[in-house]
């Protein structure tokens, strides 16, 4: 199983170093062939339009094709990325996932926390910075984690996507569940 990380910016290496603790295979994902390889891509935080001028019409293009047919899990700026909507201000996604997000809706950079929310039924350690906050799920969306009543990891099919950095805590229970996913335990 070969996992891709997008490396274009944002600390996609912490994604690569979880995933290979958890015995993954990782290529960090820097052009669009890459994707070919790919069994299951992780788009990871950063700035959302930062990735899509870095990508180009090509890597998007390429990107938006690997999402419809691979595994896909996308954090903060990535959940951005694969939702049908984005505001504040509006801006072009994927649309991998039936979602409305708001950039920025829990603060700028000073207002980053570290919080408790719900994966799976457990509690688990969340930390947002500069996070998008879903404000519409829409049909056939399931809701895996939430802080408070906020929904904050999504999921349909093969696509994953929430709104804090998993990577930045020591639980691996987010990036076990996406690894099961495209093992296609899930």
């Amino acid at each position: 199983m070969k996992i891709g990380v997008l490396a274009l910016q944002g600390d996609f290496d912490a994604h690569r170093r979880r995933l290979e603790q958890l015995g993954a295979e990782v290529t960090l994902v820097k052009k669009p062939e890459q994707l070919d390889a790919m069994d299951g891509l992780v788009i990871p935080g950063g700035e959302s339009g930062t990735f899509l001028k870095l990508l180009g019409d090509e890597g998007f293009a390429k990107l938006k094709q690997f999402v419809t047919e691979k595994p896909a899990f996308g954090t903060c700026a990535g959940c951005i990325l694969l939702a049908k909507e984005v505001e504040n201000p509006p801006q072009v996604g994927l649309g991998a996932l039936d979602i409305r997000v708001r950039r920025n809706a829990y603060g700028r950079q000073l207002e980053s926390s570290i919080r408790e929310g719900v994966f799976n039924h457990k509690p688990i350690e969340m930390v947002f910075i500069r996070a998008p906050k879903i404000v519409h799920v829409g049909e056939g969306i399931e809701v895996l984690g939430t802080e408070g009543t906020d929904p904050v990891l999504v999921r349909k099919g093969k696509t994953m996507a929430g709104t804090f950095h998993p990577e930045m805590s020591d639980d691996k229970a987010v990036h076990q569940y996406f690894l099961d996913l495209v093992a296609g335990q899930r």
